[in-house]
């Protein structure tokens, strides 16, 4: 049961009635919550940095480096510099706790019509002008309420909820590593599946550490030119691409997510340059999906995706030889299902995030038995 100032009813009552798209909020800031002021909690020490002369730190987390005086907080906004001591100021403070199905992640190939227990904090390591979280991932802890949630507990609220995963997702889960990391850990000592979606920039070393207790990962591949990253996100691509080879290396799930935004990371022949890096890198059997683009956070003068481009990209991809391909955020297309690569029938039909017809057995399609990529029960 987590810690929270809600009787028993209260908390049921307000965790099966709030509805954020189609998942369960248990947590997104509301009011209803501990505080800020009324929420305290021992510092945890960071992973993953340096100690420097003269009080300073370097953070090895994200490729980022960040070199951080005392008294300072790196890129992130979520460790802090004590007298030459880096901490993690969100560990423990959650400010999003969702239920949700793991096909919302997107997590296409990882156990269709579960769900899962998500979990997301303040900040993020990009600023992405385009980031449908932004009241998250764009705002420090003090700007934020959140509430007190040791990792045991999120873990028991995932059983408690009937999910078979834990998520962490909505900001980075890279600026709470620490957080996640001591869930995940926990998680999958009682049984549960656990995945993540992230920006990719972590470093290999913590990646590696981490993959440890994942099924699957979720990468954001935001555009395949470093220029888009530079100007649209404040970071770099070549760091994600990194991500995405240690990820493939380390044998586990893989998916990634381009959200097409138009005029910005749209054009054909970067679309087919991403793909066949894809194809020599990761695999054909990687799933990859093209989302449409809905104006948010600054970039509110940018009309939707055309669902044409979404097409398009969606044939580059196949004529480049991806096997799973599929068209994200346009509700009743035939392409945000899956078909097996040989016999080309539907083997798993979605309608947005709902499944509606499942056609595996023993990881195969049922129809020709050619095995499919994937985390299947």
């Amino acid at each position: 049961m987590f810690k929270m100032k809600l009787t028993r009813r209260e908390f049921t009552k307000f965790g099966t009635t709030a509805l954020l798209g189609l998942g369960t909020t248990l947590c997104s800031g509301s009011k209803l919550f501990a505080s800020n002021e009324e929420s305290d909690q021992e510092m945890h020490e960071a992973r993953f940095y340096r100690k420097l002369n003269g009080n300073r730190v370097q953070c090895q987390l994200c490729y980022r480096k960040c070199l951080v005086k005392n008294g300072l907080r790196g890129f992130c906004r979520n460790r802090e510099n004590r007298d030459g001591t880096y901490y993690t100021i969100v560990y423990g403070k959650p400010s999003a706790l969702q239920v949700d199905p793991i096909e919302k992640e997107p997590c296409y190939h990882m156990w269709p019509g579960t769900r899962i227990f998500c979990t997301g904090t303040a900040s993020c390591n990009n600023r992405c002008q385009f980031c449908h979280n932004w009241h998250l991932s764009q705002r420090s802890l003090e700007e934020l309420t959140y509430y007190m949630a040791q990792p045991e507990d999120i873990v028991n609220g995932a059983v408690r909820f009937r999910c078979e995963s834990l998520s962490f997702t909505y900001n980075e889960p890279t600026v709470f590593y620490e957080y996640m990391y001591d869930i995940a850990k926990l998680g999958k000592e009682r049984g549960l599946g656990v995945l993540y979606h992230t920006n990719g920039l972590i470093d290999k070393a913590p990646l590696l550490a981490l993959l440890e207790h994942m099924n699957a990962v979720t990468v954001d591949l935001k555009a395949f030119t470093d220029t888009f990253y530079r100007k649209v996100c404040a970071s770099r691509l070549d760091p994600v691409l990194k991500t995405l080879i240690n990820i493939r290396n380390a044998g586990k799930h893989l998916e990634i997510v381009n959200l097409m935004i138009p005029t910005l990371n749209d054009d054909p022949d970067d679309v087919r340059k991403m793909c066949r890096w894809i194809l020599k890198h990761l695999g054909e059997d990687t799933p990859v999906h093209f989302s449409r683009f809905h104006p948010n956070y600054k970039l509110l003068n940018l009309p939707p995706t055309p669902i044409e481009t979404l097409e398009v990209a969606y044939e580059i991809a196949t004529e480049e030889g991806l096997h799973y391909v599929t068209i994200g955020n346009v509700p009743g297309h035939e392409h945000n299902s899956t078909f097996c690569p040989n016999c080309k029938k539907k083997i798993i039909h979605r309608i947005h995030f709902h499944v509606r017809e499942y056609n595996l057995v023993d990881g195969k399609c049922k129809f020709c038995r050619y095995p499919i990529a994937g985390v299947w029960h």
